[in-house]
Formats: structure tokens, sequence, C-alpha cells
């Protein structure tokens, strides 16, 4: 779990532009679930965002993104 409950609540419907777990060790596994739904779904990045995610990845070496295309 890379946050408390009340920390999720705060975060709303923000994207890692905006919001990020506040927990550093848990910042590489938010990117890569984020990443992960993201290529799963098919689902659009808009700039910030992905300068976000790239920043974060540039951090995690070695931290794998998994996932599975929806059916």
């Amino acid at each position: 779990m890379a946050v408390t409950a009340p920390s999720s609540r705060s975060k709303a419907d923000q994207d890692p532009a905006q919001w990020l777990p506040p927990a550093p060790d848990a910042l590489c596994r938010y990117g890569a679930e984020w990443t992960a739904t993201k290529l799963r779904w098919g689902l659009a990045v808009d700039q910030a965002e992905r300068d976000q995610l790239l920043d974060i990845a540039a951090g995690c070496g070695g931290t794998d993104v998994e996932f599975a295309p929806a059916p």
C-alpha cells in the first residue's frame, strides 16, 4: 500500500503531475502502476503527466512496468 486512506482521499482524481505519494519509497511503484494502468486500457496522457512519469522513471532503474492489454 503506497498511501494511507486519508492521503488517498486527498489525492482524489489528480494525476502524477498534480499529486505524488508522500512516501518516497512508494514513488517507483506508484509510477509503474500508473503507467501500467494507462497502457492496459490504452489511455492518453497529457504533457505534464508524461513529463512527471518520465521524471519518476528516471530515478527508478530496474523497475519493470508489467501489464496485460485489456480484453
